[in-house]
């Protein structure tokens, strides 16, 4: 099998613009297109999709999710994205280029239930998935083609399929023999694209690309790279190993195997979540204890339930602040004991901010770091008070999962936000 059609499922050995059964120009051809078998799914503009999906009215409109004026883009629709915005872009930059856009406030009591149904479809296909967030993950589909009646490559055409008619909302996927190579082609043909790279024509495809591309490779070491001479993948590529470990060490060999389509990461659903956090940027700068705790509330309670519903806890609390200047303060504490509640945080929270009272912040954040799995902790481990007040925060959850978020509100919570 090298060619299979999206629309009717058409399978053939010879590369066809159009397929000869249904006519339609949605065909997928590659000649290693039944050997390959790692994958990257990655939902289309997931927040503004959902929104738009539940809002018919914002269909032909541009949509921004995301926080207040002084915030940024959590993520955008595609037709906001022809007017220049993208994820991570400053708000106010984001309405300088595209002043007719909608702005919404995500809304995680809808992202996350829809998040959760792709990802048991993906599920019934193989356990080997590892989700990167709601709306992203790589799934390693070796060995299943008799389970799954057919190679990897039909299957997640089914399941992109299966994705959009009953949820509503696009896909886009990437097929190749590794995960580097499935991310870089999941990108290829949004929205609601499916691109494969396979091995024989990975290297030539990558060479013209920035090293931007690169697994790692961020705003700073890419100027560095740039200045070194490395330009593009291909640079890297046709550069000497040994003078790419003697610049960079250990990170110029994990370079020289990218440029040239290697990647030996396994697709590992159990891997390593370092932390989790919430954050908030403010409208206007905070300087008095009592605003910043407030906005520090929230955000305590949206760490502490997501927490609870993956079934982690932590020692570290992590505090974050942001000055005028964009300083940012990180502070840490590690307790003796796991914390998984909102009350538990914000004490902690509160007492990690109070040597830093005194200044203006723009931005207020708690995390919890070095994360572990709740179940593989004693439960003799959590403090007597943690567990009592875990019991009533679980009811609390459930009872906002029945009812809605508004069902319970926290009294901290009903305090006047600063003007």
């Amino acid at each position: 099998m090298k060619a299979i059609c999206r629309e009717c499922l058409w399978t053939g050995e010879d590369a066809v613009r159009r397929c000869p059964s249904c006519g339609s120009p949605r065909v997928v051809c590659d000649p290693e297109l039944d050997q390959l078998a790692i994958a990257h799914l990655d939902c289309d503009a997931f927040y503004a999709s959902v929104e738009k999906r539940d809002r018919p009215e914002l269909r032909d409109r541009p949509v921004i999710v995301g926080g207040g004026v002084r915030g940024v883009v959590s993520t955008c629709c595609y037709i906001a994205r022809q007017s220049g915005v993208h994820s991570a872009m400053p708000m106010f930059k984001a309405l300088k280029a595209c002043p007719d856009a909608v702005v919404l406030k995500p809304d995680f009591s809808k992202y996350v239930p829809e998040s959760e149904r792709i990802f048991r479809f993906v599920g019934e296909l193989t356990p080997l998935v590892q989700t990167l967030s709601l709306d992203e993950a790589w799934i390693d589909l070796s060995g299943t083609e008799r389970l799954n009646g057919g190679p990897p490559a039909l299957q997640l055409i089914r399941l992109q399929k299966r994705i959009e008619v009953e949820t509503g909302l696009g896909v886009s996927i990437g097929l190749a023999p590794n995960r580097f190579l499935a991310k870089i082609a999941s990108e290829l043909d949004k929205p609601r694209g499916f691109s494969v790279i396979g091995a024989a024509n990975a290297r030539a495809l990558l060479a013209p690309r920035s090293v931007r591309i690169l697994p790692g490779v961020g705003p700073v070491f890419g100027k560095t790279l740039v200045s070194d001479g490395f330009a593009t993948v291909g640079d890297l590529a046709a550069a000497d190993v040994r003078d790419l470990v003697k610049r960079y060490g250990e990170t110029g060999l994990r370079l020289h195997d990218l440029a040239h389509a290697r990647d030996a990461r396994s697709v590992n659903p159990e891997h390593d979540r370092r932390g989790m956090s919430a954050e908030n940027t403010f409208n206007t700068d905070l300087t008095a204890l009592e605003d910043l705790e407030a906005e520090l509330w929230p955000l305590c309670e949206k760490v502490a339930s997501k927490a609870r519903r993956d079934g982690v806890a932590s020692r570290v609390v992590v505090l974050k602040l942001r000055r005028t200047d964009f300083r940012i303060i990180t502070r840490r504490r590690t307790m003796p004991d796991p914390v998984q509640t909102a009350r538990a945080l914000f004490a902690i929270g509160r007492d990690l901010l109070a040597p830093e009272l005194g200044r203006p912040y723009r931005l207020i954040g708690i995390g919890l770091a070095d994360i572990q799995d709740a179940e593989d902790l004693p439960e003799g481990l959590f403090a007597s008070a943690e567990r009592r007040t875990l019991k009533t925060e679980t009811t609390i959850d459930a009872l906002r999962q029945k009812f809605g978020a508004s069902a319970v509100v926290a009294g901290r919570a009903l305090k006047p936000k600063p003007r």
